[in-house]
């Protein structure tokens, strides 16, 4: 087995560790896991971080188990959070978790016929029937006030202006008998997370020690920050979601392709399961030849591969290369309507009447209907200059006419304005 620790190590993935964690996983094939938030019925990159956590224990040999918080998803954690966040019904945190549960079987290996197969369980299994007098009785008692109190997550929620109610509050000791639970049923010793949930998973180390007599491990990683100072995951248009009908293969794959290069180098030893000797070959021929982001490039190619498939990665490619490459053509053609639509986010996208298309309006005319161009004269001397392309074809005389033969699934024409301005005409 690798040492899975050593392994974290390098990869800059440990922050906070119990001692006596890696002596655990040193001496036998270990349980692990980590829990998953269902306020939503996609992970996003975010999620990556305890994805890889979960799936580099399983290549080191160990057995990776992933908590899906059914029951805590209606309480809410307060750590990192300024603010109570909204309670989900029943209903919703179910839809949530089942589409959950597909994603993290892409990323772990279920295969029950294995030692180190990875097991998903949902905590709201053992809440359901644990009615509040029973829990006071059976898990409050452990834990004092005092102790709560001490946690970082709790002090600065219970000090702030806006407060902390008792459901928040009582959040860590929620968790904490998860991990008390996984222990007893799934002889689970060790839990991991992010920096700031160090609180609610020592608690959970802390109840197996006072409750039970037992001794549990546990680490936490770094949280992930931006070389620019920006939130890791964010763009303009909000989280970067592991589902490809809420982000598609090609924006995740531009996501990662435009990273910095002190990020990229960062991601590689996160989110992708690269040695450390081709990493380092990696940052060696990058150095002096940053133009060709070889770093972003395998970064991309990696992660788009490992979240979603080897082929919408070279779809991704594929489509990159139809806004920065003339040649092309043949590709645009082949593009479902999808394809197209999700390649051209971001173009502008204009309408122009079927009616005066069939009736065979000239370039000209066409450019200037659909406000590609102000004026005709404007729009003559650059077709003239040979700056404007329709499908990626150039137009080489003022005479030429669209048709419906050259539309893309018999709607949409790409115009090309010099360089790099792009407008999709939808005919309707």
């Amino acid at each position: 087995m690798k040492n899975f620790i050593e392994e974290l190590k390098w990869r800059g993935l440990i922050q906070d560790i119990m001692p006596g964690t890696d002596e655990q996983l040193s001496k036998e094939m270990t349980s692990g896991y980590v829990g998953f938030d269902p306020t939503a019925d996609s992970l996003h990159i975010g999620n990556l971080v305890p994805i890889m956590l979960l799936a580099i224990l399983q290549k080191c040999g160990h057995k990776p188990i992933a908590l899906i918080g059914g029951a805590t998803g209606m309480v809410g954690d307060p750590s990192g959070k300024s603010e109570e966040r909204n309670l989900l019904s029943e209903d919703v945190l179910q839809h949530n978790l089942s589409c959950i549960k597909k994603q993290l079987e892409k990323f772990l290996d279920f295969d029950t016929t294995k030692s180190n197969n990875a097991e998903m369980v949902n905590n709201y299994d053992w809440f359901k029937e644990f009615n509040f007098l029973d829990f006071i009785r059976d898990v409050g008692k452990h834990i004092s006030i005092n102790y709560m109190l001490a946690k970082d997550s709790v002090k600065k929620r219970h000090e702030s202006d806006a407060g902390m109610s008792f459901t928040e509050f009582s959040y860590q000791l929620v968790q904490g008998y998860d991990f008390y639970w996984l222990y007893n049923n799934h002889n689970c010793k060790l839990q991991m997370g992010g920096s700031d949930q160090w609180g609610n998973i020592v608690t959970g180390s802390e109840l197996i020690r006072r409750k039970g007599g037992g001794e549990a491990f546990a680490f936490t990683c770094p949280l992930l920050t931006k070389a620019d100072g920006g939130k890791f995951g964010k763009t303009e248009k909000g989280n970067v979601w592991l589902d490809a009908k809420k982000t598609s293969p090609y924006q995740f794959y531009q996501f990662w392709l435009n990273a910095a290069d002190e990020d990229a180098e960062k991601y590689l030893k996160t989110f992708t399961f690269l040695t450390r000797e081709e990493i380092e070959t990696l940052k060696k021929q990058h150095a002096g030849n940053e133009h060709l982001r070889l770093l972003q490039q395998k970064l991309a190619a990696e992660v788009t591969s490992f979240v979603h498939s080897k082929k919408d990665y070279e779809f991704a490619v594929q489509a990159s290369q139809i806004l920065f490459s003339s040649e092309t053509a043949e590709i645009l053609k082949q593009l479902s309507e999808e394809e197209l639509l999700q390649v051209m986010e971001g173009v502008p996208k204009v309408e122009f009447d079927k009616q005066n298309f069939k009736k065979g309006t000239d370039i000209i005319s066409f450019l200037t209907d659909t406000k590609i161009f102000n004026s005709k004269g404007e729009a003559k001397k650059m077709v003239q200059g040979g700056g404007i392309h329709i499908n990626k074809l150039k137009i080489e005389t003022v005479e030429f006419i669209p048709d419906p033969s050259q539309l893309l699934n018999e709607k949409y024409l790409l115009v090309q304005k010099g360089k790099k301005n792009y407008w999709l005409v939808k005919v309707i």
